[in-house]
């Protein structure tokens, strides 16, 4: 029958220290920062984390000191610019970076939902992240003879999705942007779903080709609203741009982000209280609504 909804707090308690974990795999949309800062309440530490673009994830995760490496195309913050915990702790040698681009994370971890070792491409031919990174082979096609690179696999101990509605038992409608989701979720060992709403598996099955992640492939389910925020949650709430600016004034210093992870993250006991903190109106307010699709026999 798949999981069982759990609190939060129960799911995230599975992940050990150590872990990999993939996450913001929708690049700007639907970024679990509700599961991020979980990890940072229960002192989850020494983590591996693999994505695209995490907008401001990863750098709250270093500031809290959740993370030893990146593998990763961008980490910062898209409305103004750098993160600064990430680049105080890359300029200290706090933490390592593996660089990749959007393409080969997305090859990584497609290779991995196939189980082969790696993929090629020529996406990265012409770039000096040759020189950069032993970590991508160049070497010659054998059937046309031209430059060729590989991109080695990469299996994530954990993949932490937010949705837009789940079933009890782990099944998943996921709609608007879903960037390299699917090949992330196929390649993790473990899979955490956080989603805005736990609704009945009719629901579900009155719009198969909207299912995103099937029971089979998730380990736990999480009932979370707003557990998004401050990305956007297509359908559900728009992106809070003043939150990404007050951020970036409040984080400039560890003391001054430690100061804000006492309001933001330790200092609230729940998603709802959380809730409480934000000012700004994020309510949907021209609705896009898709045309209906018929099913029947």
């Amino acid at each position: 029958m798949g999981v069982s909804t759990e609190p939060l707090d129960v799911a995230v308690s599975r992940i050990d220290a150590g872990s990999s974990i993939a996450a913001g795999l929708a690049l700007e949309h639907s970024i679990p920062f509700a599961a991020g800062h979980e990890l940072l309440r229960q002192g989850i530490d020494d983590l591996t984390m693999i994505g695209p673009i995490s907008d401001l994830l990863f750098d709250q995760l270093i500031g809290g000191g959740a993370i030893s490496e990146i593998r990763a195309a961008w980490v910062g913050n898209v409305s103004a610019g750098t993160g600064y915990r990430f680049r105080e702790a890359v300029e200290s040698g706090e933490i390592s970076v593996e660089n990749h681009s959007n393409f080969s994370i997305a090859l990584a971890l497609q290779a991995g939902a196939m189980g082969v070792p790696y993929l090629p491409t020529r996406s990265l031919l012409g770039s000096d992240i040759f020189e950069q990174s032993d970590l991508f082979v160049e070497t010659t096609d054998p059937f046309d003879g031209d430059r060729i690179a590989l991109v080695p696999a990469i299996e994530p101990d954990w993949t932490i999705v937010h949705a837009q509605r789940a079933s009890p038992h782990g099944d998943v409608h996921l709609w608007g942007n879903t960037g390299i989701v699917e090949p992330a979720v196929g390649a993790a060992e473990n899979v955490l779903v956080t989603a805005e709403e736990i609704v009945e598996p009719d629901v579900l099955k009155s719009d198969p080709s909207r299912v995103a992640i099937t029971r089979d492939q998730v380990t736990s389910i999480v009932e979370c609203p707003f557990g998004a925020h401050p990305s956007p949650v297509a359908g559900h709430y728009n992106r809070d741009n003043e939150y990404y600016l007050r951020y970036s004034r409040r984080t400039e210093t560890q003391d001054d982000f430690d100061e804000w992870a006492s309001e933001w993250v330790d200092g609230v006991a729940d998603r709802d209280e959380y809730a409480t903190l934000v000012e700004s109106d994020l309510e949907i307010t021209e609705p896009t609504v898709a045309a209906e699709v018929n099913y029947g026999q």
